[in-house]
């Protein structure tokens, strides 16, 4: 997608309570987690899928057939300013979104939970 890593990200609806798949692009973090940002392309407003995981951490991705299951932070203050080298070095189009938008978009470090590896069902 676009020139970076995607995976499929699974939250659970703040509101309806029902899974919500959205293919998200992804970063490698050092520590070996994976980064995701709240671009929405630059839009005034947070993806839905953010809301999402601010109300329930805990999520699914899926990166071709290995299924994983993470939790969220969202990262701030310098650990936040680090990733958001990483993400430009990578891919310097988010600097372009973050100009269309007065909110600092969001990032968000999935980090695996202990045993939640598993295959497709």
């Amino acid at each position: 997608m676009a020139g970076f890593n995607v995976l499929l990200l699974t939250t659970v609806g703040r509101r309806s309570g029902q899974a919500r798949t959205s293919p998200v692009g992804w970063f490698p973090a050092p520590d070996g987690s994976r980064l995701i940002v709240a671009s929405a392309n630059g839009a005034a407003d947070n993806p839905a899928w953010y809301y999402n995981l601010a109300a329930r951490p805990d999520a699914q991705v899926a990166l071709g057939d290995h299924v994983e299951e993470v939790t969220a932070v969202q990262l701030h203050g310098d650990e936040r300013t680090r990733a958001w080298e990483l993400i430009l070095a990578a891919a310097p189009r988010f600097g372009r979104y973050q100009a269309k938008t007065d909110r600092e978009m969001p990032i968000i470090r999935l980090t695996p939970r202990t045993g939640g590896e598993r295959e497709p069902a």
